[in-house]
């Protein structure tokens, strides 16, 4: 007969069992449960972080605001001590990495491999550092991770089923971070100006050629991002990643960019200008990274090579914190008294870097769809051999940066998105007379086709005129000299591919608002030219040099009008005023 003692002491022992087996299996993923063929939808995700929260004092779950449909955007954050209090974690010079997953929500691989990585710190499983600050968000594009299916992604291998890259407005977010329509877009960069992330990471699936390599990698281009930062992270941590990540058993390569051809003869590093989450980062002279896993490689594969690299970008950040903390500030002062700037990049030929590629041969043969030839690649024809990686730009277009800017109050849609971004502004007390640099749009092109729901211009052409303007008091007065200097200059030089001026902001000034009847002016035009001789001087100039223009009336009443005080100054006037 069992005693009583030996009795009580069983059914203790089963009951801790049974606690310490569900308390495991309150922190499964659905990724691990499904054998690495599901990952996370909404609800899991934020089930299990909410979770998480609740049972570790280590994680800490904050808002960043609405999403486009309503949801709220969230972010969660590991600290090894549990402080998560911003001026300590700057006194104390801790690494701040900020992780962003489900921008494509198509492209779901970093929401599983976060959801482990952060359990497995929280558990101790794995070391997150005392000097890292780890922000992870989440789910960024919520719209799109609930806009499940199983087809959006016709090229890629699982998982099961997936959100669309498209948000609740159908915008894709990683076009989104200069023109900022998405709500989304705007959270995070508030985020961004709060937490002044030093390494920032986005989570992406690759699409285009096949190769054996399960994990590529795109870094800042290092000539763009410049300075410091630059020369560190294309010396240094970014070597450092792949020779991590060999050792955890990927051979890593960078983000394969080419789409039309097979990349066995090389290929170039791919252009990141500001509308990309990587290219806006490097604005605020930030390690920025995006993590391309291969599309055709299974699921789960590609999750776990993804935890890998962020479990080496924790373990490299951390040994190297004094480095890179010392490389943005060195470059945030230096930015104070730098005068060029680029504009615009191309790539240079001239230079290349050697990489190591693992890749099937290509060849082509019939099409069972159209019967003409078509790409494929031969698994049973591997190879590994040096090809060029060409990843040294050069600037094409530049400016010297001006004292200040300064934009009449009525563009408040501008000063709304500067304000987001930390720019520091300064508001007219009283009505001003200054003397001011105005550019006139001379020349652009526009896209046929909306992009991103833009008709985004191009090609732009300016003629800056030194003028003295009268501004209204309330006008905002804002000095170039400050931490988003160069964000400033990238949004407000008419001529920069992602200005504010490309993506429409400004597009009421390109519509002449007032004509004339070209019977009345005829009359007004003469007294003008006799009252003008300069005026005169210009028109006979203009007929001697271009026949079309002198065989054309109506045009040389135009040019008149044109050059004369009844025409508007507002057209073609761009109203962001440089201080020279």
């Amino acid at each position: 007969m069992i005693r009583p003692v030996l009795v009580f002491i069983i059914v203790l022992f089963t009951a801790a069992v049974a606690k310490a087996g569900k308390a495991d299996t309150t922190f499964i993923t659905p990724f691990e449960r499904s054998n690495g063929l599901q990952t996370a939808t909404f609800t899991e995700t934020f089930d299990f972080y909410k979770r998480l929260r609740d049972s570790f004092s280590t994680i800490f779950m904050g808002d960043i605001g609405p999403a486009d449909n309503g949801y709220p955007l969230r972010y969660v954050s590991y600290s090894s001590d549990g402080n998560f209090n911003k001026e300590d974690i700057k006194k104390e010079g801790r690494v701040v990495i900020l992780i962003n997953n489900d921008i494509h929500p198509g492209e779901p691989d970093g929401v599983d491999a976060c959801m482990m990585l952060l359990r497995d710190a929280a558990k101790g499983k794995i070391i997150v550092p005392k000097n890292i600050l780890l922000v992870v968000i989440p789910m960024y594009n919520l719209g799109g991770a609930m806009n499940r299916g199983s087809y959006s992604r016709a090229s890629q291998n699982g998982p099961e089923s997936y959100g669309f890259r498209g948000n609740s407005r159908n915008l894709d977010l990683n076009r989104d971070f200069i023109k900022c329509d998405a709500a989304e877009t705007v959270g995070l960069e508030d985020l961004f100006t709060k937490i002044s992330p030093d390494i920032f990471i986005d989570n992406h699936v690759s699409d285009g050629a096949d190769y054996q390599h399960v994990m590529t990698l795109l870094a800042s281009q290092h000539n763009k991002l410049s300075g410091a930062t630059g020369d560190y992270m294309y010396k240094t941590l970014t070597p450092l990643l792949y020779k991590d990540m060999k050792e955890r058993g990927y051979d890593m390569v960078p983000y394969v960019n080419d789409f039309d051809n097979t990349p066995e003869t090389g290929w170039r590093a791919f252009y990141e200008s500001p509308r990309f989450s990587s290219g806006y980062a490097a604005l605020f002279r930030i390690f920025a990274y995006v993590p391309e896993t291969h599309m055709l490689k299974p699921f789960k594969d590609r999750v776990n090579a993804t935890n890998a690299l962020m479990q080496g970008f924790i373990k490299i950040a951390s040994a190297h914190a004094p480095e890179i903390k010392k490389a943005r500030a060195d470059d945030l002062a230096s930015l104070l008294n730098q005068v060029e700037f680029a504009l615009d990049w191309r790539t240079d030929t001239t230079q290349c870097d050697s990489i190591v590629f693992k890749g099937y041969a290509g060849g082509y043969k019939p099409s069972q769809v159209s019967g003409h030839p078509r790409l494929y690649y031969d698994h049973k024809k591997p190879f590994t051999k040096k090809v060029p990686f060409y990843d040294h730009f050069i600037p094409s277009k530049t400016v010297t940066a001006p004292k200040a800017y300064i934009i009449p109050k009525t563009w408040v849609s501008v000063i709304s998105q500067l304000r987001n971004n930390g720019v520091n502004i300064k508001r007219f007390n009283h009505d001003t007379t200054m003397s001011v640099t105005a550019y006139h749009i001379d020349n652009y092109e526009s896209v046929s086709h909306p992009y991103e729901k833009h008709y985004l211009h191009k090609n732009v052409q300016v003629t800056p005129n030194k003028t003295t303007m009268r501004f209204s008091e309330g006008d905002y007065y804002i000095p170039v000299n400050q931490t988003a200097k160069r964000y400033l200059i990238e949004t407000l030089e008419p001529t920069a591919p992602d200005a504010f001026f490309a993506w429409n902001y400004f597009d009421g000034i390109l519509q002449q608002k007032e004509g004339y009847s070209a019977y009345v002016f005829e009359d007004v035009a003469a007294a003008l030219l006799e009252k003008d001789p300069e005026l005169k001087k210009a028109l006979e100039e203009k007929r001697k040099s271009d026949p079309a223009f002198a065989a054309d009336g109506s045009a040389q009443l135009d040019f008149v009008y044109k050059h004369s005080p009844y025409f508007e100054q507002s057209y073609l006037r761009y109203p962001v005023y440089r201080v020279e």
